[in-house]
């Protein structure tokens, strides 16, 4: 939408500037014209409704725009359709346009040019074509070199689209643009030096693609850059200090890439800059105050899911313009400013405050209270933050869960409270007495004497009513054990007759066998273990609990979670326990003990994997002398995938009844030192919904219901609901995007959609797009990514019933080979001849067919090696010599017969 809004400005500049001089009702003039446009209503197949024959098209024809001298200086495709014959074979066919010697503007977005730009296109287009846009086209292929010979354009617009290839550096030719858009494609490779010799660029967009390298420093010669946006791509490196040049940025997005490095000062020289964007990279190190301070104009900051710590800088609070911040998952400490009631942003009405997930600690200011009071939304939540939660206006839109508040529900226990502020040398008691809820504060002394004698009133009438429960309670207790004493007896007469789960008997108590759960620890070895579970050994703060590393006293390494019993259900930490009770599979995380001695807090203890998790070992920072992020090869990323499916294939198929994981993502697969996985966050295991099982384990589990049954906001308790979350998980190997199972925002639904295009059973080279541009592998390996890919979107298929059981998508990873090659050249002919139930060749694909209409496919076309790195070297397991598919019919180990399958 602001792309629109963009070029509909410079359009109007161009009239107002009278570079297309548009008159109504002004006949044409010029033979070639007629020709050119003639020839275009021939090859677009355009209908006669839109450009009738035999009147002049410069009155009559829609979307052709002519100058005073008849002739024509706009065309506009926007909106106009093509006769049912044109819409059978849609091309890219516009070699009329080269007649139209006078032409400006060409705008053919939404309108239907399947194919490529052709070599042509930019040596023979109008010299004096200004304008020229063609998203949402859906070209495909390589913008043609020749493209930078039409050097009158000052707008260039191929924004969603399927283009790859590289940027060509000819178009470093185009001195007179102003704006550029090439998001939502499938570029990749570095961005040319040349680039950077548009002086004249204003608008420069080149999100949403599969770029590399670094970003340029000589962007910082673009001395008349107003907006930057490289977000969604690959660019590693550093952020360049050049971009501090740039005094005429107004937004610059460096989000969703692989940046590290802390930020340049420089950056405090965007004086004019409105929008910073650099959320989801790995930046690192202190915000300094400088940077902010000259930044007086700055309305949104996006500094989310990186690696930042120190304080907040007091500069930050300053801005006067801010509406919207979100410093969320870093390591942000400190306290909150201490603003004053007049320097509050007034500004911040209907802005938004997301501080969460830092280590923040202090208590709210009544200046910083009437700041959250002025907000649409502020989410303080998972900090240290202490005192009481300011009452005035606040409450509906204020997430503070995960606290020390005094006045709030789901905080975290005093005792994990009094360790953070002790760790840092200030006594957590003398913090909480000497504060005093500003709510109270901001009363009235009048208001409180008046509320005194209300509540003396509901002290006495609860006083009363709690001596009538009483009462109450102990004459129900005595007739109560009367008639258990009698039931007793007659069940010692009656016990011959019992019938075992005949629904005559009560259901036995639920308990945990604790000693068949490992290692009963004591309170004092785990603080031991964790040196008091200080703020050195705290690796996050995880859903159910936070998580340390300990070292116990025979040396082992483990994970230690301190459940705070006030803030989780009791059911999640007795549903671990027993779990682990009563399953075990070398496949899921190596339980070692628990504490159970406090009943507000409880403690789980696993081994410690010496690799972490998936979200964690897929990419690592350079040791001293290397250069760039160093990620796993691909070998092991099938490796990891297959343990994670054996995992699933587990709880799915082999316990009874099946159980549900809820919480599969990166972080949740688990490697140990040889990269074997381990499954992890078992926290909210279920069984599956419908099963009709009803023993302890189940009972257990009740608790856990769909969303829309139990209202608690828990995943649905099914195992598609698994293979959705793993299909994700199997996109992340593929791509190295990382965040996305653990994510379901708009962002990342966006990308899903955007990528999910490339995924096609019939053509293997677009999976080149999408690949980890880190990631190398030769012909071989790149059919087992196709494959792992392939197997991803048939998880992520938006019918639960329509997804793999997790058993066979074991099976296919385990032999990635066979299901592209057996596929390639057969799967159309099978899903046309094959029933949804007839074979498990239709379990698996059946969905490509429905899910083409939501997620639109794009055509492979003949392209060059450069985007495919290779190894000779390097094989898998399963891989072979031969590159050409077979044609045999699977085996019935890898495709069986789906007897037991159920929607």
């Amino acid at each position: 939408m602001l792309t629109q809004l963009l070029l509909g400005r410079f359009f109007l500049l161009f009239i107002a500037a009278g570079l297309l001089p548009i008159a109504a009702g002004k006949n044409l003039s010029s033979a070639a014209d007629l020709e050119g446009l003639y020839s275009l209503r021939a090859t677009l197949g355009l209908r006669a409704r839109d450009w009738p024959r035999r009147v002049d098209p410069c009155s009559s024809w829609a979307g052709v725009g002519c100058d005073t001298g008849g002739r024509v200086v706009s065309l506009d495709l926007y909106g106009l359709r093509r006769t049912r014959l044109g819409r059978q074979n849609p091309r890219f066919a516009v070699e009329g346009i080269q007649n139209l010697t006078r032409l400006a503007s060409f705008n053919a977005t939404g309108f239907t040019l399947l194919g490529s730009i052709p070599d042509w296109f930019g040596s023979r287009l109008p010299p004096s074509l200004a304008i020229l846009d063609l998203r949402r086209t859906s070209i495909y292929g390589e913008i043609p070199y020749s493209l930078g010979g039409a050097t009158g354009l000052t707008v260039l617009s191929l924004a969603e689209n399927s283009v790859t290839g590289s940027i060509p550096p000819t178009l470093g030719r185009l001195r007179n643009l102003s704006f550029l858009d090439l998001s939502r494609n499938l570029l990749s490779g570095d961005v040319p030096a040349e680039f950077t010799f548009i002086e004249n660029v204003t608008y420069l967009d080149l999100s949403s693609n599969f770029i590399t390298g670094v970003v340029l420093p000589e962007i910082g010669d673009l001395s008349k850059l107003e907006t930057l946006i490289l977000a969604n791509n690959s660019f590693t490196g550093s952020i360049p200090p050049e971009l501090g040049n740039v005094s005429s940025l107004f937004t610059l997005d460096l989000s969703f890439n692989s940046l590290f490095g802390a930020l340049p000062d420089s950056l405090s020289n965007l004086r004019n800059l409105r929008h910073l964007k650099l959320g989801s990279n790995f930046l690192s190190g202190f915000l300094r105050s400088n940077i902010f301070s000259g930044l007086s104009v700055l309305e949104s900051i996006t500094l989310s899911r990186n690696n930042f710590s120190g304080e907040l800088p007091d500069s930050l609070w300053s801005l006067s313009k801010l509406r919207f911040l979100d410093v969320s998952y870093n390591n942000f400490t400190g306290s909150l400013p201490e603003l004053s009631s007049t320097n509050a942003n007034r500004n911040a009405i209907g802005g938004s405050i997301n501080l969460s997930h830092n280590l923040l600690y202090g208590s709210i200011s009544s200046g910083f209270a009437i700041l959250l009071s002025r907000l649409s939304y502020a989410d303080i939540s998972d900090n240290y933050l202490r005192g009481f939660v300011p009452r005035d206006g606040t409450r509906r839109i204020l997430s503070v869960k995960m606290n020390c508040f005094q006045n709030a529900s789901s905080q975290r226990t005093q005792a994990v409270c009094e360790h953070f502020y002790e760790d840092r040398g200030i006594p957590y008691d003398d913090i909480v007495n000497e504060n005093s809820p500003p709510a109270t504060s901001l009363r009235s002394n009048s208001s409180k004497s008046n509320n005194a004698w209300k509540y003396i009133v509901i002290a006495v009438v609860g006083g009363t009513a709690l001596l009538v429960l009483v009462i109450i309670s102990v004459m129900l207790c005595f007739r109560w054990c009367r008639s258990l004493s009698s039931e007793q007896r007659d069940v010692s007469q009656n016990a011959a007759s019992s019938i075992p789960g005949g629904g005559l008997a009560r259901p036995p108590i639920v308990a945990v066998n604790l000693p068949a759960v490992g290692v009963a620890f004591t309170f004092e070895q785990l603080a031991r273990a964790t040196l008091d579970f200080g703020e050195g050994n705290l690796i996050k703060h995880g859903k159910s609990g936070d998580i340390y590393h300990g070292i116990l006293e025979n040396g082992m390494h483990v994970i230690v979670k301190r459940i705070d019993m006030g803030s989780v259900k009791k059911e999640s930490y007795m549903v671990e326990l027993d779990f682990f009770a009563r399953f075990s599979h070398e496949r899921l995380v190596p339980f070692v003990g628990h504490c159970s001695e406090n009943e507000n807090e409880k403690f789980l203890v696993y081994r410690q994997m010496p690799h972490r998790d998936l979200s964690n070992a897929l990419y690592r920072k350079p040791s001293p002398g290397e250069e760039g992020l160093q990620s796993l090869d691909w070998i092991t990323r099938l490796k990891i995938a297959t343990g994670a499916a054996e995992a699933l294939c587990f709880l799915h198929h082999e316990c009874v009844p099946p159980l549900v994981h809820r919480d599969i993502q990166a972080s949740s697969i688990l490697l140990d030192d040889k990269f074997e996985v381990r499954l992890g966050s078992l926290s909210i295991v279920c069984t599956q919904e419908g099963d009709g099982y009803q023993n302890v384990f189940s009972r257990f589990l009740r608790f856990s219901q769909t969303p829309e049954q139990s209202g608690t906001g828990l995943p649905p308790a099914s195992c598609a609901y698994d293979v959705h979350c793993f299909g994700k998980v199997l996109l992340e190997l593929v791509t190295g995007k990382l965040g996305v199972s653990g994510s379901n925002d708009a962002s990342t639904n966006e990308w899903l959609e955007h990528t999910l295009r490339f995924i096609n059973i019939y053509e293997k080279e677009l999976i080149t797009k999408i690949v980890d541009p880190l990631l190398i592998v030769d012909e071989d390996l790149l059919e087992e990514v196709w494959a792992m890919a392939i197997v991803a979107r048939s998880c992520l298929n938006p019918k639960s019933s329509k997804r793999p059981l997790m058993k066979y998508i074991l099976k296919a990873l385990e032999n990635p080979l066979k299901v592209v090659r057996e596929e390639n050249n057969s799967a159309s002919g099978r899903l046309k001849a094959t029933s949804s139930r007839g074979s498990w060749n239709a379990v698996f694909f059946g969905s490509w067919r429905h899910s083409s209409s939501d997620i639109p496919s794009v055509s492979a076309q003949p392209r060059d090696d450069r985007s495919l790195r290779r190894s000779g070297t390097i094989r898998s397991q399963g891989s072979v010599g031969e590159h050409s598919f077979s044609r045999r019919r699977p085996s019935k180990d890898i495709f069986p017969e789906p007897h037991d399958i159920e929607d």
